[in-house]
């Protein structure tokens, strides 16, 4: 297993999944976002959900906002629905996938 960069909890159990940051040769880089699962129907794929807050100048106030991303979920992390998780950037997965999941937080 090797060392990603970051502070977080390796996983458990092996993969052979060549875009593992783990145990693959996937190079994590760039923005760390923590979210909760709100699909995993993908094949190694989840989509994160995450709230942030936004400031308005005219009103002074904040505004709550989410965006959805699709992050790949390696076999040795295997995040699920529901699940609180850090995911940080890599390189374009596909189309829509820049992102993967590093630790399951909470489950």
């Amino acid at each position: 297993m090797k060392d990603i960069g970051i502070d977080v909890k390796p996983p458990e159990k092996e993969c052979d999944d060549e875009n593992c940051p783990f145990h693959g040769r996937l190079s994590v880089r760039g923005q760390i976002f923590e979210g909760v699962v709100v699909s995993d129907k993908m094949e190694k794929t989840v989509v994160v959900e995450r709230e942030y807050e936004r400031f308005i100048r005219k009103y002074e106030r904040y505004e709550k906002r989410r965006s959805r991303l699709h992050a790949h979920n390696p076999p040795c992390v295997d995040a699920k629905i529901g699940d609180r998780v850090v995911i940080m950037e890599c390189r374009p997965l596909s189309k829509t996938k820049s992102f993967v999941v590093v630790e399951v937080k909470k489950r």
